[in-house]
């Protein structure tokens, strides 16, 4: 909050470089009027800064503007002092942390917060967009049909979920009605995926859709465009694939998704070969 006499030496100043400040001059005393005066009345008072009455609201309108400045200038150092504590944390204070999250309006709607399973030493990481209702019921990503078809892709990758693989979302709360999570909502989880990633020093992660791949990579680019090649986040190699619920609607992109599966596990072996 701004002090009283903060507001007044600000509101004297826009008057001055808006010309409104009043030029006050002391007016020459006749000499009867000097002669009754108190002769201890050498000094002669200031007179108070006075805006004009119709020069109030442009004064008040200034002074609103600097206000919502303000709070943008604030809220902005909020969000980096959260950013810059959530990646000093460790494994169990992020749980922790992400648990007890409000920083975005998903958390009115969620019945449990989704941080992700699996192998926090994982040489994979899969992520994904969000939690969905089962995901949200029971706390963990990918349960339902769509993870049903991921865990097969693992095991067909000789691969499980908990062995050597971590698979978290984009957001940990679950959007109402399965939406895509917004901009803003997913810029509140960043922090947390962002370090997982750090935690976890995967050797390369697989985005599982479009969500997932936009926020990575920063790219509004499509699934099509981004397959098929190796792409950097932070330094870690990045390939792109369909979303397993994806998969599930349109049976003809398996054979695809399997084509990019192949490719991620010739991209791992010569990770650890390059080693």
């Amino acid at each position: 909050m701004i002090s009283n006499d903060r507001k007044r030496v600000r509101r004297s100043k826009i008057l001055k470089e808006l010309g409104l400040t009043p030029a006050w001059r002391v007016r020459e005393c006749t000499e009867d009027e000097s002669l009754s005066r108190a002769p201890e009345s050498d000094q002669v008072m200031a007179a108070p800064v006075v805006a004009h009455p119709e020069f109030e609201e442009q004064v008040e309108q200034v002074e609103q503007v600097e206000q919502v400045e303000q709070v943008c200038m604030d809220s902005a150092d909020a969000t980096e002092k959260r950013r810059a504590m959530i990646l000093r944390m460790d494994w169990d204070q992020l749980k922790e942390s992400v648990e007890g999250c409000v920083a975005c309006r998903l958390c009115n709607s969620r019945t449990r917060t989704v941080f992700g399973v699996g192998d926090p030493d994982a040489d994979w990481l899969y992520v994904g967009e969000g939690p969905g209702a089962q995901e949200d019921a029971l706390g963990e990503p990918f349960v339902g049909q769509a993870g049903k078809l991921l865990d097969n892709m693992l095991m067909a990758m000789g691969l499980k979920r908990g062995r050597d693989v971590f698979i978290a979302n984009i957001v940990k709360c679950r959007p109402p009605g399965n939406r895509e999570p917004s901009d803003d909502e997913a810029q509140c989880c960043e922090p947390y995926l962002a370090r997982q990633i750090e935690l976890i020093k995967p050797k390369l992660i697989v985005a599982l859709g479009k969500t997932a791949a936009r926020n990575l990579l920063n790219t509004d680019a499509s699934i099509g465009s981004l397959r098929g090649r190796l792409h950097q986040h932070k330094g870690i190699p990045v390939i792109v694939t369909y979303h397993p619920a994806y998969l599930l609607r349109t049976l003809v992109a398996k054979a695809k998704a399997w084509e990019d599966l192949c490719f991620a596990q010739s991209t791992m072996q010569a990770l650890k070969a390059s080693e």
